[in-house]
């Protein structure tokens, strides 16, 4: 066994990696860039080395870099993570030439699989179902155009050596294909170093299912169950779990036998994914293999109990597997959410910035029920506008799909942060969204659920009475200490009650508050004036504390807390609002307040988010109709198309390609 590997990557990877080779006994040296300084990679390793400057074209993407990391440590492995150089051909065999351990597969499978182009054609050869598409070279727009005016709307144009999301585009129309061509070429370069491009035809209402191989230097191969993936936005996977809803168990054994046979047609020796589009009539067809380990492959540890960091290593080492087929079973379910640094309110742009607060749900295993965060920051870290914003990896697992959703929809609402934007609310929503809890899943489900982007929801129904019930009680609480500062309870019990008129923004529910034998309890006060059934709050919260834990009624509840001037914000299941708690006689006053509204920008264009401007697609003096492109932005990755909103004439631009702009920073403006 290895005594020494390198992690050639950074983030939750690199750091879920470590946790693996510490459990096994082997040391870890982190290589890091210098935005990643003081990333915690760098501290859970036993050793680091600087590779460059931030961008990952200069450091994480330099073989060359890593090679000379290894030879500086004595790393006798390396390990990719994902993303990176974990699919590119010439790093293992640079390696090897190195006389370093590449964990993960051979170079002749990378080639034939990790290429999305090539692994269509291998797939073909196997007689394995593939989705039509065009798998040549493909010139320039024009070409990319009659491709998919041959094929038929709608298209998916894929970057050959992707991944994760990034260089995708589905289009529908040839305005689409033409502009996605060269978008997903310029991401494609960006985040692989390789701009070639394929297209193929988008299979509507599809979901994405896949199935997980494990193979080793001797000849074995077996397939570790499913993962649906169908929760996407923008091709990027948001919410995954294992095993999927939709299959049976005849069509999980037939998806995966032939992920087996393609992965030993290309003598595959490692851990990797076989990818499929399904329909829902449970029909698959191949999609791609990617030769690495997933992003999503904690719910598959969760259900299997396999390590699958420590069998790529075992495997890389050259050990037999020690499973057989017949050895592996799944149980339970497992839920995982991909928590990102974007605002979802205002179209989940990315966010950037520092950790003031991070404070996940502590990872447990209790009654069943098992909490798993997966993460690469922590309290006081920068979120970086060189990398992918993800934050962590939120992952639960229980008895059965509907206690593994509600645990997960728990673990989300006592998932704080604070500093950036994330998307909390977002996968909060999706938690308790009718649709996903019932199974009916496709990858236009957030398209078509969320059609105009996620909106905050106004508190109503239980919810609104829930963080009515917790925001008196928060105050209640904030009042007894502000008497204990001011000595008002030395000496003796203080019990203090009353009705209490609590704003969600502006809706008021009325309400009587007491505390009683250690317990707050709230009675709801209806229109009609009559005072509702008791319920009890119990709860430690104490001012400071970031989320109020506690049970109403001895239900379990999690509700994140932010206390702002005269009231607290608070957000429970994709629901956030202030929440005012006032006396009647100050409830009367606050009814005859103004509303105040935020003010009008203007006619211009704001960045709305800290990005790199790529291009300016217009001049002074121009006229643009809704629609049109202005300029494209590039953070975290992604280019993003800035389109006018409505027709109007350019009076000035104010920033050129190249210049790097922070949120809200004047693009252009319009006469």
């Amino acid at each position: 066994m290895f005594k020494t590997i390198l992690i050639a990557n950074r983030g939750e990877i690199a750091c879920r990696v470590i946790k693996t080779a510490r459990r096994m006994g082997i040391r870890t040296v982190a290589v890091y860039s210098e935005a990643d300084r003081d990333a915690l990679h760098v501290e859970m390793a036993d050793d680091a080395v600087l590779i460059g400057p931030p961008a990952a074209a200069e450091s994480y993407l330099l073989i060359d870099r890593i090679v000379e990391a290894c030879r500086k440590t004595g790393a006798e492995a390396v390990h990719p993570g994902y993303g990176f150089l974990s699919e590119r051909e010439a790093f293992p065999r640079a390696l090897a030439e190195a006389g370093v351990v590449f964990i993960g597969p051979n170079p002749g499978a990378i080639a034939a699989m990790g290429d999305k182009i090539e692994s269509k054609k291998a797939a073909a050869k196997a007689n394995v179902s593939t989705v039509p598409g065009f798998l040549g070279v493909i010139e320039d727009a024009k070409h990319a155009v009659r491709i998919a005016d041959e094929i038929g709307y709608p298209v998916m144009i894929k970057a050959s050596a992707g991944g994760g999301g990034k260089g995708m585009r589905i289009a529908h129309s040839t305005a689409e294909v033409a502009e996605g061509f060269n978008l997903a070429k310029a991401e494609a370069k960006a985040s692989f170093g390789d701009d070639r491009v394929f297209i193929e035809k988008f299979i509507v209402d599809p979901r994405h299912i896949e199935i997980q191989v494990l193979g080793d230097k001797h000849g074995n191969v077996i397939y570790l169950g499913e993962r649906e993936c169908s929760i996407q936005r923008r091709n990027q996977k948001v919410i995954e779990e294992a095993p999927s809803p939709l299959l049976d168990e005849e069509t999980r054994r037939k998806m995966g036998e032939q992920a087996v046979a393609l992965a030993k047609a290309v003598n595959y020796d490692s851990a990797g994914t076989v990818e499929f589009v399904a329909g829902q009539d449970k029909s698959f067809y191949f999609l791609e293999m990617n030769t690495r380990l997933q992003v999503e492959h904690p719910v598959t540890e969760l259900v299997t109990g396999i390590d699958l960091v420590e069998q790529m290593i075992r495997v890389a080492a050259g050990e037999k597997l020690a499973l057989a087929q017949k050895d592996v079973s799944l149980t339970g379910w497992a839920v995982e959410s991909r928590v990102y640094a974007e605002d979802p309110f205002r179209s989940f742009l990315p966010s950037i910035g520092r950790l003031v607060k991070y404070r996940p749900p502590a990872e447990s295993k209790t009654d069943g029920i098992t909490v798993r965060n997966d993460t690469g920051v922590q309290e006081g870290g920068e979120i970086s506008i060189y990398y992918d914003p993800m934050i962590a990896k939120l992952v639960t697992h229980a008895p059965s799909r509907a206690a593994a959703i509600e645990a997960q929809s728990t673990a989300l609402d006592a998932f704080y942060v604070d500093g950036i934007r994330h998307n909390i609310p977002f996968l909060s929503a999706l938690m308790n969204h009718p649709r996903w809890r019932e199974g009916r899943l496709s990858t236009g489900f957030i398209a078509e659920e969320f059609p105009k982007g996620f909106a905050a929801r106004a508190p109503e129904g239980e919810i609104a009475r829930r963080l009515a019930a917790v925001g008196a009680a928060i105050d209640h609480v904030l009042g007894e200490r502000k008497r204990q500062i001011s000595q008002q309870m030395i000496g003796r019990p203080v019990t203090r009650q009353g009705r209490r008129a609590v704003w969600l923004g502006r809706d008021e529910i009325l309400l009587d508050i007491i505390r009683e034998n250690g317990a707050i309890t709230v009675r709801f006060v209806g229109a009609d004036g009559k005072v509702g059934a008791a319920h009890q709050l119990v709860s430690e919260w104490k001012p400071g504390d970031a989320v109020w834990h506690g049970t109403i009624d001895g239900a379990a509840l999690a509700v994140q807390t932010r206390l702002i001037p005269n009231g607290v914000r608070l957000a429970h299941q994709g629901v956030e609002a202030p929440v005012y708690v006032y006396t009647e006689a100050e409830a009367t006053a606050a009814r005859l307040m103004p509303v105040v509204t935020a003010g009008d920008s203007g006619k211009k264009l704001l960045c709305p988010m800290p990005g790199l401007v790529v291009s300016i697609a217009v001049t002074e003096g121009q006229e643009v109709k809704a629609g049109e492109t202005l300029a494209v932005v590039e953070a975290m990755k992604m280019q993003n198309v800035l389109r006018a909103e409505q027709d109007g004439t350019v009076k000035k631009v104010h920033a050129a390609a190249g210049a790097t702009l922070a949120v809200d920073a004047l693009i252009l403006e319009f006469a």
